[in-house]
């Protein structure tokens, strides 16, 4: 007997359920957020294509996984910005760096990409500095340029910070992005781009502004206890007023103990479809490091382990979709769960 998982088209996604997202492109194998990185999710079997976004001085949205920018590009070494290294709160956090909000695109086009986890995936330092930074516009033109009929790409951009980015900074993300999305024709439930964002009050007023006939929303939803409230059964529906689905770590669904062994299944699926949300959860990877003991393969936390093992198990309790790192092996095992079983 064959596991399968269904193949309606959800009324959320717009593609076969389940839809795999390439997580800042193919960061597995080329540095995030850039051109190559994309292309290759796409050409993986990726169906859509998720940048991070963020704000310049200026009021650009690039794509960086943050706004402290030392870890994904060469600022650090580039001397003509050493006077603009500085410490400021983000959100609850201090940081001390280079911060997307102190440069102009201008600026910030004259930087080169960097590997974010050069310890982990050291074969990505070889791409170092060949690539640029991109604005969300030229991902979404990415997306656009690789959509066939029978295969639209699409965009899951994850806006960074967006309350905090106009209270703080004076950079309002949120009609900056609408405004964006109206230039690009990308405002309909299914255009090419879907937002997402753990800034519950940032997607509300991206929500007022674009109104119910807007983008297709999703709600990201971390480990972290303050937003245990949110995925109540209350929390549920209160997320179904502004958002069509949510993306919460898989940890939600698949917890873990302190040495990493898995604990059981929460209910968590089952009830956000109750509620009529969607749920694509994030991140899966295929590296020791972030798979449970029993997927690990060996000692060695770089190594890669059996991701395909905790993707069964996520798709097998009906997600949505899987926010990856591997396009390749969620498609995998999708096509597995889904193919008709032979007769005998």
């Amino acid at each position: 007997m064959h596991a399968t998982v269904s193949q309606a088209i959800s009324p959320v996604t717009r593609f076969p359920r389940p839809v795999v997202v390439g997580h800042r492109g193919a960061p597995a194998y080329r540095p995030e957020h850039t051109a190559a990185s994309y292309e290759l999710a796409i050409d993986l079997g990726a169906d859509m294509i998720e940048p991070d976004v963020v704000v310049t001085l200026d009021g650009a949205l690039v794509v960086r996984h943050e706004n402290e920018l030392s870890r994904t590009t060469d600022i650090s070494v580039r001397p003509e910005f050493a006077d603009r290294r500085t410490t400021r709160m983000v959100g609850d956090k201090e940081r001390t760096g280079w911060f997307a909000e102190d440069l102009t695109l201008a600026e910030l086009r004259t930087l080169r990409a960097m590997e974010r986890m050069p310890d982990m995936r050291p074969l990505n330092t070889a791409y170092d500095r060949q690539f640029g930074i991109l604005t969300l516009a030229e991902v979404v033109e990415i997306a656009r340029r690789r959509s066939t009929p029978l295969r639209p790409i699409r965009v899951l951009a994850e806006l960074k910070k967006p309350t905090w980015t106009a209270d703080q900074l004076g950079l309002p993300m949120a009609e900056l992005v609408a405004a964006e999305l109206r230039r690009l024709d990308a405002v309909s439930p299914d255009g090419t781009v879907v937002v997402q964002s753990f800034d519950a009050p940032g997607l509300r007023d991206l929500r007022a502004r674009l109104g119910d006939d807007g983008p297709t929303m999703f709600q990201l939803v971390d480990d972290a206890p303050e937003d245990d409230q949110l995925l109540t059964n209350a929390g549920l529906r209160g997320i179904s007023t502004y958002a069509q689905g949510i993306a919460p770590s898989r940890h939600r669904i698949l917890p873990r103990d302190a040495e990493g062994h898995l604990t059981g299944v929460t209910d968590l699926v089952a009830r956000a479809h109750q509620a009529g949300l969607a749920v694509v959860p994030w991140t899966l990877r295929a590296e020791n490091l972030f798979l449970p003991q029993h997927l690990q393969r060996g000692t060695d936390p770089s190594a890669v382990g059996d991701a395909a093992g905790e993707a069964r198990l996520l798709l097998g309790l009906g997600v949505d979709g899987l926010i990856t790192d591997f396009p390749e092996i969620a498609v995998a095992v999708r096509s597995e769960l889904t193919a008709v079983p032979t007769a005998v």
